[in-house]
């Protein structure tokens, strides 16, 4: 690790509840009340672009990724899925993976866009340890 991970909120910070890690990454769950699903996946050494993976550790992740939306699929039943990697403010490899719905508070925006309506809209509910199981279960065969 370098002097950038020194610093890196992802470095030394798990960035939500851990529901699923392995030796390379890992999958938090963000709490975050009106996306009650959101995810991120985070590639565990400090590596601040996807290129600078190589291939193989490039198409594992996308593996998780698309596990973790599999199952968030399945769990909340959402009009949408958003994959996002920007890395602006935390320069970590690390992808979101947020439910969206067509009433939630952004749609169609991006969920750090301007709020579009208010109010608590429910959702299904979906305990930690029911995602981290169906994680598990996805996430079975990979490395």
């Amino acid at each position: 690790m370098g002097s950038d991970s020194q610093s890196c909120e992802l470095c030394n910070n798990p960035g939500g509840a851990i529901l699923w890690q392995s030796e390379l990454c890992r999958v938090v769950r963000v709490d975050d009340p009106d996306y009650p699903g959101f995810c991120r996946v985070i590639w565990s050494g400090h590596v601040r672009e996807m290129s600078d993976l190589e291939a193989s550790r490039q198409m594992l992740l996308m593996r998780v990724v698309f596990a973790v939306e599999s199952v968030l699929r399945r769990l909340f039943n959402p009009d949408k899925i958003n994959l996002a990697s920007f890395g602006n403010m935390v320069p970590h490899v690390h992808w979101h993976i947020i439910p969206r719905w067509l009433d939630d508070r952004h749609f169609p925006e991006p969920v750090w866009g301007n709020v579009r309506r208010e109010g608590a809209v429910s959702r299904p509910l979906v305990s930690d340890a029911e995602l981290a199981q169906a994680l598990s279960v996805a996430l079975k065969n990979i490395e």
